[in-house]
C-alpha cells in the first residue's frame, strides 16, 4: 500500500471512529435527561404490555388527580405530601417548595420527580392546569372515566 492511501484510510479510520464517539457520548448524556411520563397505575403496575416498571432513582413525570383529604403540609419549612390517583392506586408525592396559585385538592396536576420507591416520588415540580377546561393530553387519558366531586369551600371560614 502505497503512503498516499494509507494517510487516506488512516483519516477515514479517524473520522469514523470520532463521530462513532461523539454519538455515543451524545447518548450517553441525553440517557439521563429522559423523563418518561406514567400514570399512578402505569407506576405501580407496570407500563406496556411487558408491565415494565421504572427504577428506584428514576427520574420520572407522573399526572393524575390529586385526591381530596391527602394533602399535608409540614408546618415548620415548605414541605407537602399529597397523594395522586388515576383509576387504580394511590402513589405519593413528596414535594419542598412552593406549590403553584392554581394546586389544590382533586384537580389535575403533573409532578416531575425521582422515584423513592415502588409508589413514592420526590419531586422537583409541580405543575398545575390552568383552568376547568385544559388538562394535559396525558392525564386526560389516563383519567377517562374517573368520577369526581368538586371541592367544598367554606367562605366562613376562608377554607
Amino acid at each position: 500500500m502505497n503512503p498516499r492511501r494509507k494517510k487516506r484510510l488512516l483519516a477515514v479510520v479517524a473520522i469514523i471512529f470520532g463521530v462513532g464517539a461523539t454519538i455515543g457520548l451524545v447518548l450517553y448524556a441525553l440517557q439521563e435527561n429522559i423523563n418518561l411520563f406514567y400514570t399512578p397505575s402505569e407506576l405501580v403496575d407496570g407500563k406496556g404490555p411487558n408491565k415494565e416498571k421504572p427504577h428506584i432513582g428514576q427520574k420520572l413525570r407522573i399526572g393524575g388527580m390529586v385526591v381530596p383529604g391527602s394533602v399535608v403540609r409540614d408546618e415548620s419549612s415548605l414541605k407537602v405530601s399529597f397523594k395522586l390517583i388515576d383509576t387504580g392506586p394511590m402513589v405519593t408525592i413528596n414535594y419542598q417548595g412552593i406549590l403553584p396559585d392554581l394546586f389544590r385538592e382533586g384537580q389535575g396536576i403533573v409532578a416531575q420527580g425521582v422515584l423513592v420507591n415502588a409508589n413514592e416520588i420526590d419531586a422537583f415540580e409541580v405543575l398545575a392546569k390552568h383552568d376547568e377546561e385544559y388538562m394535559p393530553a396525558e392525564v386526560a387519558e389516563a383519567v377517562k372515566g374517573i368520577k369526581h366531586e368538586k371541592p367544598t369551600y367554606n367562605l366562613e371560614s376562608g377554607n
